[in-house]
């Protein structure tokens, strides 16, 4: 079977067997969020492995529900793209720094099935609360990928077209205000960000220096946007996507 490239969104604190979601209209009555919390700790226990807990233990309450969420969800896609129980697998990270292996809690996401590296592509984002996960089963030889999302409201500050922005992707944006310059300038932020996770590289590479205006980076194909209706996410966020097969 071809490769093929799955995205989905989870709201904030949606994952998948909490009663709930922590905050969210709808989910009213006193004591909800303590009752969605403390099953969100129950699930963590069960489902994540030791680094991934001892990292949120050092982590604010409201920052550790939403990294432990989403680790869950991330955990839970993986699974259902590979058919296999999330209890089954051990979370892989690779950090060009830090190395790879259980020990290591940040940096590229991937897993291991009884030991054995699965194939799988795996990218997550967060924005406003909000989970963007993507992933590719049975990638190509040197496939690559990187979601992000991003909230306009982020890019409102003084000097961040200078800071992010290539003088033509300036130019693009020149005439805009409000909230269509915002938008405009997250989607490129988004753009920039998914292709800069597919190399792996960060903000080691100056966002300035990397135009995105088209779907070809550095004579590399596999830019794009990301819809709404493709992701799940509400229309007032921006997301991005790179898929890309690199020597």
């Amino acid at each position: 079977m071809a490769s093929h490239l799955v995205v989905r969104a989870c709201p904030p604190f949606g994952v998948p067997g909490v009663p709930g979601a922590l905050g969210a209209p709808g989910v009213p009555g006193p004591g909800t969020e303590s009752a969605a919390g403390s099953e969100l700790e129950r699930e963590s226990r069960s489902l994540l492995d030791g680094a991934e807990l001892e990292r949120a233990r050092a982590m604010t309450p409201r920052t550790r529900q939403e990294f432990l969420a989403g680790r869950l969800a991330q955990r839970r896609f993986a699974a259902g793209l590979l058919g296999v129980p999330a209890s089954d697998l051990t979370a892989w990270y690779s950090c060009p720094r830090c190395g790879t292996g259980a020990d290591i809690s940040h940096g590229k996401p991937g897993y291991r099935l009884r030991g054995e590296a699965v194939p799988l592509l795996l990218s997550l984002s967060r924005a406003a609360g909000w989970t963007l996960l993507a992933g590719v089963v049975d990638p190509e030889p040197g496939q690559r990928l990187g979601v992000d999302v991003e909230d306009p409201a982020r890019a409102d500050f003084d000097g961040f077209d200078d800071v992010v922005l290539t003088a033509a992707e300036q130019l693009h944006l020149a005439g805009l205000d409000g909230i269509s310059l915002l938008r405009g300038r997250a989607r490129l932020w988004a753009r920039k960000e998914a292709w800069l996770k597919m190399l792996g590289t960060g903000l080691q590479t100056a966002p300035d220096t990397l135009d995105v205006l088209g779907t070809t980076v550095d004579g590399h194909a596999g830019l794009r946007d990301l819809a709404p209706a493709e992701t799940g996410l509400p229309a007032d966020l921006v997301a991005a996507v790179a898929v890309a097969v690199l020597p």
